[in-house]
Formats: structure tokens, C-alpha cells, sequence
């Protein structure tokens, strides 16, 4: 029997509710996440740059050919240009703004994120600067990598590589025209001639894509070993079509999708990642979107097809499906050992905008060990984004800047030197290594709201420079994270994303704040004339490290405020990585302890246990009175 008081608990309405109220402050990690493309602008930045140990850099890109390549972003903590991840990024902020923007607005964050857009949009502007040319990559990674220095006095070769006719990237092309058509939404009403000239940029360049086909890396070779094109050029086309069509509602593009499905596999392959080489899921997601709003019309058949897939991915994240997404011990998704967390934050997103769709049209997730209810589908993005915040079993946030623990030594050459501003002092091309990149200590500028690769298939971290597969951040990896911390701000009540039938012409950004909504539990609590007969609190008794890690041991109480005996108690216990002790485990249910057979009333009973991580989540899932 336990005597111990509470001061961190759930009070719990059990066999009742679950009410669950996450810990985490998804405003300061969404203000957060925008701050990091701040920091990896290239090019002439601004005088409201926030991110203050930056300066200007690669000022003269294009100039040796008589092309302003000027701006951008670097993708991650090298200073390359890479175009496809560019674009991806561009994209999928664009659509994260264009189903939350609402959100994004009423936490002050709508400008940010727009400004964020706009300067890629406006290097991308700069990279198409005849319908049939895109520049698709500034410097190269091989004379990159061999240098550590700092973007501001980067001494490593800045050729610039280019699509043309003779040297087509329907890849490359498709997914900036997708890019383009996104922003063109986004800055609909803020700035129409600007949404204007975005769109005629991605008219053009999806025709480019289209009529002259061929893989990007097979034209500018050297992105081959960086990002390679591995899904070749249909998944960019058809995700391309898409959101022309979400920009213009031209049935050239509708059209494009219907007939095309088939042939370009989009009907046919059924995904279980999403990012800035495979596009399916996306276009899958995007496609069933125009379906729910009853727009498909002789197209619906195929549509239906579209939407089966994208179903299949989305309950092969909840493990609903015969071929489902892998995940470590501790729940996150992991498709592979390199920069894991691009698949978790996109995955998520994509997650979250579909349980909005399915709520919106009123209908539940079809999967093939039976329907799911759309909220299952926010549930699993919160769980992906706490775990990213520091619910897991290392008690590490993966966001740089976010919580106490967080990676310090980040796989970065801009953070991981001094400030160009602070000591000015040039750094050589190989001096950066044995200075910097070798050096065991903290970064000398914390790189905010940075999303590093995260931990391995076991939620292994090793918080090293040198360890780029789990430390080095990337654009991608940040930006549908944006869309989901947005949306789980509000709490798990539903959005109307206008389906079924929208308004012929498509509806631009909400400017004005929306009111966030309340959270409520999922199920209605009991009525205030009948008080659970059940509580449990938690608390920390103590902590201690061992081997660099921070092990906490928690007492959990559980009282029987009834003036009956408790039996029969069954206790769900999730998120729980080290031993317990105070109960016994049956099956996947806890219940008394093997020489207890119930709880009198009145009565407490106490069960301990000991990990490395926030609080698990105790639940009564069954109990009788008698």
C-alpha cells in the first residue's frame, strides 16, 4: 500500500475516459521550426534576419555564366544548393499554410512562415529564367564535403548545373512547377500579381517536365550520389498536376490525373514513406481530396483507386494494414538508419491533413482489419511530434533548442563554427575540420528549431559531429512539420477543410486569426452525478545518471474512492521502457499484484518504475465494484 501524495498526475475518469493533456508547447516548437530557414537562407539577407549569427553568402551565384542565382536555401549542414529537396521543401510549407493557415495566424506565425516560402519561391524565380531552362543545383557536393567552413566565406567551387531541352529533369521540373503552384495559393490574396507570376512559372515548367522527359540526376550527374532520383520522374508529374489543379481548377489538369493514374502508378503503388523523392503518397492524399469534395466526375473510378492507396498507407502507420510502416521500440516511424525523422514529420502531416479530410466528409478510415475513426489519425501525428519533442525512452527533444536535452553538437558548418560576426578570422577549407568539426563541445551557435536525423531502429542517439546520419538537420526534415504542430495546437477538435463541394474557385489563405478550439476529451465524461470511483497520480521519487544518461523512478498511485471493493482491475500502461514493479503483466494488461486479489474501499495501492523518459500513461481500462 502507498501513502505517497501527487504532484505530477492525470486524474482520470477510468473505464470511463481517457484525458490526455500533452505536456509539450506546440507553439514555442512551431515558432521554433520556422526560426531554422532563417538560418539557411543563402544569399543577401534581410534586415529583419532573426537568426543574428548569419551573414550574407554566396553573392555571387550564377554570376560566371550571367545568371543571378542569388538566395535560396541550403538544404541542410553542408552549403550546396540542391534543387529537388528545395522544391519539396517549398511544396509541402505551401501546404501546410494552405490547410492550416488559420492556425498558423492565430499564433503569429503566418508571416514567418510566409517570408519562409517567398525566398525560395523567389530563387526559384531566378533559377527558370526561359520556359524550357531550369537551374536545378549551385555547387557540388563531392568539393563541398571535403571543406568545413562557414557559408559566409565558403572557398569551394559554386558551378551551377542546368535542365534544358537537350538535358531534360521532368523530376526536378515537376516538382518546382508543384512548388510554384502551391505558392501561388498562398499569396492569392496577400499579393495577386506576385500568386500571378508563380503560377505562369509553374504552367511553364510543368510543361517543360512533361514534354521533355527524363530524370534530372541522369542530366546533372553530380546529384546523383545526394539525391539521386531513385522513383524517376511520374510520381513528380502527377503530384505536379495536382496542385495545378488545386491552383486553377483547369479540368487539363483533372484530366491529366484521370488518364494518367494508371500508367504513372499512381493507382498502382501502394507507399509506406513520403518525401522529396517519392512523391505517391502525396499525390494519393491530394488526389482523394479532390474525390471527398465531389470533383472527380468521369474521373471517380480512377480516383477511387488513388484513394484506396492513399488509405493503405495511412493504416499502415496505424498497424491496420498487411504491410505495415516499421517503428522503433519506443513507437516512432523508421524507414532508415539516414536522416529517419524526413519520413516521421512528412508521414505525419500527411496523417494529419487526412483525418481533417475524412472528418470533414464524414466518414471513417477504411483499413484492412476494419474502419478507424479519423481522430486514430491525429492521435498517431501527436504521438510522432511528442516523441520528436521528447517523449521517448531517451527523454530527448530531436529539435535543437526545444527543452533541456537536445542535441548540442549538430552536424552543421554554419552552427558548429563562430559566428562570421564574432570572429572573422577565415577559416580554411580543411583548418574548419581539425578545428571545428573535430571539436568536442558544444556548438557555438545553437541552431534553433532544427530537426536532426534522429535516433537509429532501437532509439539509439549518439549526440556526436561526426555522427551525420542522426545529427545533421535538413529543410525537409522541418517543413510538414509545420502544418502538424499548427494543427495540433487547436487540440483534437475536427476542421471543415471545405469538403464535400468547395466552391468552384479555390479558396485562398485565411488571413484572419482563427479561434482555437477548446481541447476536448474524446468521449464524453461521466455526468457530475456520478464522480469516477477511481483515481491515479504519478510522481517523480528520484533521479540519478549512470553512463551519460538521466534515469528518473516513478511512483504511481491508485486509490479506490468508492465505499466498495475493487476487482477484476485491469491497467493499460503505454509508454513505459524500463521495469515496473507493484503489479503483474497479463497478456498486455497489468492487474494486482499475485498476492493481492482486490483493493478495499477507501484503500491505495502503489506500483513503481524506472526509465529514462517522461511519465508513462496509466490507464484503468477495466475494473468491478462489489
Amino acid at each position: 500500500m502507498g501513502s505517497s501524495t501527487s504532484t505530477i498526475s492525470v486524474l482520470l475518469f477510468l473505464g470511463l475516459v481517457q484525458f490526455a493533456v500533452s505536456g509539450h508547447d506546440y507553439k514555442q516548437a512551431l515558432s521554433k521550426s520556422i526560426l531554422f530557414f532563417e538560418a539557411q537562407r543563402s544569399g543577401h539577407l534581410p534586415p529583419n534576419q532573426r537568426v543574428s549569427w548569419r551573414s550574407h553568402s554566396g553573392l555571387n551565384d550564377g554570376k560566371s555564366i550571367g545568371v543571378d542565382l542569388v538566395g535560396g536555401y541550403y538544404d541542410a549542414g553542408d552549403n550546396v544548393k540542391f534543387g529537388l529537396p528545395m522544391a519539396f521543401t517549398v511544396t509541402t510549407m505551401c501546404w501546410s499554410i494552405i490547410e492550416y493557415g488559420g492556425q498558423l495566424a492565430s499564433n503569429g506565425e503566418l508571416g514567418n512562415a510566409i517570408d519562409a516560402i517567398k525566398w525560395g519561391t523567389d530563387y526559384f524565380i531566378k533559377a527558370h529564367p526561359e520556359p524550357n531552362v531550369l537551374y536545378g543545383e549551385v555547387g557540388d557536393g563531392k568539393s563541398d564535403h571535403y571543406c568545413w567552413q562557414r557559408p559566409e566565406e565558403m572557398t569551394t567551387d559554386r558551378r551551377a548545373y542546368k535542365l534544358d531541352r537537350n538535358n531534360p529533369g521532368s523530376d526536378l521540373a515537376g516538382e518546382t512547377a508543384a512548388a510554384m503552384a502551391a505558392a501561388s495559393i498562398v499569396f492569392r490574396r496577400s499579393d495577386p500579381s506576385y500568386s500571378a507570376e508563380l503560377l505562369r512559372h509553374a504552367h511553364e515548367l510543368f510543361e517543360f517536365a512533361d514534354k521533355y522527359r527524363g530524370k534530372y540526376d541522369s542530366s546533372i550527374t553530380v546529384a546523383q550520389k545526394y539525391y539521386g532520383s531513385v522513383s524517376g520522374y511520374n510520381d513528380e508529374l502527377l503530384w505536379a498536376a495536382a496542385w495545378l489543379y488545386q491552383a486553377t481548377n483547369d479540368r487539363y489538369y483533372l484530366d491529366y490525373l484521370g488518364k494518367n493514374g494508371d500508367s504513372m502508378g499512381g493507382t498502382s503503388w501502394s507507399m509506406r514513406e513520403f518525401g522529396w523523392d517519392v512523391k505517391y503518397a502525396g499525390v494519393q492524399t491530394l488526389v482523394a481530396k479532390i474525390l471527398m469534395q465531389g470533383k472527380a466526375g468521369e474521373h471517380t473510378a480512377v480516383f477511387e483507386r488513388y484513394q484506396e492507396k492513399a488509405e493503405q498507407f495511412m493504416c499502415s502507420m496505424l498497424g491496420k494494414s498487411t504491410k505495415n510502416i516499421q517503428k522503433t521500440p519506443g513507437g516512432l516511424i523508421f524507414r532508415q538508419r539516414w536522416n529517419n525523422m524526413q519520413f516521421v514529420t512528412s508521414a505525419s502531416f500527411l496523417a494529419a491533413v487526412y483525418s481533417d479530410y475524412l472528418s470533414s466528409s464524414k466518414r471513417n478510415l477504411r483499413c484492412s482489419q476494419g474502419n478507424i475513426s479519423p481522430s486514430k489519425l491525429l492521435d498517431f501525428s501527436k504521438s510522432q511530434v511528442d516523441y520528436i519533442l521528447g517523449d521517448n525512452p531517451r527523454g530527448t527533444s530531436y529539435m535543437v533548442g526545444y527543452g533541456h536535452n537536445y542535441p548540442r553538437q549538430v552536424h552543421h558548418r554554419g552552427s558548429s563554427i563562430v559566428s562570421f560576426k564574432v570572429d572573422q578570422k577565415f577559416v580554411t577549407c580543411r583548418g574548419g575540420y581539425v578545428t571545428w568539426y573535430s571539436r568536442k563541445a558544444s556548438d557555438p551557435n545553437v541552431l534553433t528549431g532544427a530537426l536532426v536525423g534522429g535516433p537509429d531502429a532501437y532509439d539509439n542517439f549518439a549526440d556526436n559531429r561526426d555522427n551525420y546520419e542522426q545529427t545533421e538537420p535538413t529543410t525537409y526534415n522541418n517543413a510538414p512539420l509545420l502544418g502538424v504542430l499548427a494543427r495540433l495546437i487547436s487540440g483534437p477538435t475536427g476542421f471543415d477543410q471545405r469538403l464535400p463541394g468547395v466552391s468552384p474557385t479555390p479558396s485562398p489563405v485565411i488571413i484572419k486569426p482563427a479561434p482555437i478550439p477548446k481541447r476536448k476529451p474524446s468521449t464524453p465524461p461521466a455526468p457530475a452525478s456520478s464522480p469516477s470511483p477511481i483515481t491515479i497520480s504519478q510522481k517523480m521519487t528520484s533521479s540519478w545518471i549512470n553512463e551519460g544518461n538521466v534515469y528518473y523512478r516513478y511512483s504511481t498511485k491508485l486509490t479506490n474512492r468508492s465505499t466498495k471493493r475493487l476487482k477484476n482491475l485491469k491497467i493499460s500502461i503505454t509508454k513505459l521502457y524500463g521495469p515496473i514493479w507493484g503489479v503483474t503483466k497479463t497478456g498486455n494488461s497489468y492487474g494486482f499484484p499475485s498476492w493481492m486479489k482486490y483493493l478495499p474501499a477507501g484503500k491505495s495501492m502503489e506500483f513503481v518504475y524506472i526509465h529514462s523518459a517522461a511519465p508513462a500513461n496509466v490507464l484503468v481500462s477495466n475494473y468491478s465494484l462489489e
